[in-house]
């Protein structure tokens, strides 16, 4: 499954690797797009859903919008 998301509060290399590398602990594909402020997921939904995913970009401290 394929889901992008808009995030508000990233702004730098940092923010991406959080981001990143949050989603990939959940065994997620992600690649931010800064300048965009969003995040494209690749993920199985037999696995994750789109809570379990939004969970972990807010828990790095960023909001799903």
């Amino acid at each position: 499954m394929n889901a992008t998301l808009k995030v508000e509060g990233m702004s730098c290399g940092h923010c991406v690797n959080s981001v990143e590398g949050a989603l990939k602990k959940l065994g997620a594909e992600a690649k931010v797009d800064l300048a965009a402020g969003s995040v494209a997921i690749s993920y199985d939904e037999s696995k994750l859903g789109l809570a379990d995913l939004k969970s972990a970009i807010e828990d790095q401290g960023y909001e799903v919008v």
